[in-house]
């Protein structure tokens, strides 16, 4: 039996930090997920490298800026993978559910790949995108099982028109597409009889649209009253013009099946935002099964859990659906690290970790050589109390036209647009922690708007002397 422990990576797609009970949202049903807060270390503000799924992954796992790796959008190729390197080390490297690797079935690293991705893909879709049927697609089409899709969501739901994306799901519960990556991981856990450590990435497609949890579930928050935002005329009339092309494009596009409105009422939002939670809630019932199985299994002494996600939702936030701008509800993210006698337990760290630091953290955890890069600062010093974190952390995204880099403090957040430098987004975090006041063009703010647009020059500038 390996002294090296096992590593069990379960990552979501589009999940907001505030959905976590132990971490301060009392109104969410998170047992599981509760436990490794409890008994791990929160880095409460850890940020993603990109407002966008596959260039925040192929940062993540190159532990680069997506810049860096030539990642702007979700059609771009991936060239490296550091689960390689585990691969390797002698690691057996498994991949359940979403990774969002381009190509979607390649290797990377991977010894056996049981891949899930998008739920919202209709039979046109794929016949469009190059007839890639994932390992859920397969099995519901040999089923004999219509895939729930925008298609038929907008056939057969009466609440198409105003229910922003949140359905509950039409199926047995066990085909849920959450349900069905978690069965599918506790099926692995329980076959398992090698003797060398286990490398397990565990990709949950939720909470990302369709917003689509078992009734169950749902029925837990019927009466739970979830904080909804109220976004003002004033807030959408200071917003940089990219994001009225954003709330545009959601408007006219049916995103994800998603049919977002201009203005949506507090009830679509807080519907929304229940069926938001209670796909967590999903999530967060099976981590509680994929624990039970490894704890049978004789693996679950000698693991690190790491729970993450890519990037957060507005979920309505500032008049916006979905990823695609760079306010906290997208670009901080959960990031939980679980493995007591080799981590604190019980601790929350407010210090600034990119999402990427984990990854060399993991490396070293597991005794390994972390290969070369020049993104990634390891988050170990921080959770040992060895580093105060990062003095900034950023975020880039390439999109409706623009190319935009993001500078954060614990003070200060500049969202510069690189294609036209006279306007940009500039917010006092302390006076105001939900960014609905827009600083950009306040003459008395000058001053600090150029000290962040200077540090990402030096930022950039840096990365670019290190290639």
């Amino acid at each position: 039996m390996s002294d090296q422990p096992n590593i069990i990576l379960i990552i979501t797609d589009q999940q907001r930090y505030d959905t976590i009970n132990a971490l301060g949202a009392p109104w969410m049903h998170t047992p599981n997920l509760d436990r490794l807060v409890h008994e791990g270390i929160s880095f409460d503000q850890c940020h993603c490298t990109s407002a966008v799924c596959v260039p925040s992954r192929a940062s993540f796992f190159s532990m680069e800026y997506p810049h860096k790796v030539n990642s702007f959008g979700n059609g771009s190729p991936w060239h490296q993978c550091w689960v390689e390197d585990f691969q390797k080390a002698g690691y057996h490297t498994i991949n359940v559910g979403k990774m969002h690797t381009q190509p979607m079935d390649g290797p990377f690293g991977f010894d056996q790949r049981y891949v899930v991705e998008n739920k919202d893909r209709p039979p046109r879709d794929h016949q469009n995108h190059g007839g890639f049927f994932d390992d859920w697609d397969r099995y519901l089409l040999f089923s004999g099982i219509e895939k729930p899709s925008r298609a038929n969501y907008k056939a057969n739901h009466l609440d198409w028109e105003n229910g922003l994306g949140a359905f509950t799901w039409p199926l047995d519960e066990h085909l849920q597409p959450d349900m069905f990556v978690g069965n599918m991981a506790v099926q692995i856990i329980n076959q398992r009889n090698a003797t060398n450590p286990l490398f397990l990435e565990i990709g949950f497609p939720g909470p990302h649209p369709p917003y689509d949890p078992p009734k169950r579930h749902l029925d837990l928050y019927n009466d739970v009253d979830i904080p909804v935002p109220e976004v003002t005329d004033e807030e959408l009339a200071n917003q940089p013009p990219h994001h009225a092309l954003q709330r545009q494009w959601c408007l006219e596009g049916n995103h994800d099946a998603v049919n977002w409105q201009l203005k949506p009422s507090k009830e679509q939002l807080l519907r929304l935002r229940r069926h938001y939670a209670a796909n967590v809630t999903t999530i967060d019932e099976q981590v509680g099964n994929i624990i039970n199985a490894l704890e049978q299994k004789d693996l679950l002494d000698n693991s690190v859990i790491v729970f993450m996600s890519d990037h957060g939702d507005c979920t309505g936030d500032h008049g916006h659906i979905q990823k695609w701008t760079m306010y906290d509800a997208i670009t901080r993210v959960p990031a939980i690290v679980w493995s007591p006698g080799r981590l604190p337990e019980g601790k929350q760290t407010d210090a600034l970790i990119q999402h990427m630091d984990l990854a060399p953290m993991l490396f070293e955890l597991a005794e390994l050589d972390v290969p070369d890069h020049t993104g990634a600062e390891s988050a170990l010093p921080v959770a040992n109390d060895q580093s105060n974190g990062r003095d900034a952390v950023f975020c880039e995204l390439n999109g409706r036209g623009d190319y935009l880099v993001m500078v954060r403090t614990h003070k200060w957040k500049l969202v510069s647009y690189l294609e036209n430098g006279n306007i940009g987004e500039l917010y006092d975090l302390n006076a105001d922690p939900d960014e609905l006041h827009n600083l950009w063009d306040k003459p008395e703010h000058t001053e600090i708007r150029q000290t962040l647009l200077n540090r990402i020059r030096i930022w950039h500038t840096a990365q670019s002397i290190k290639e």
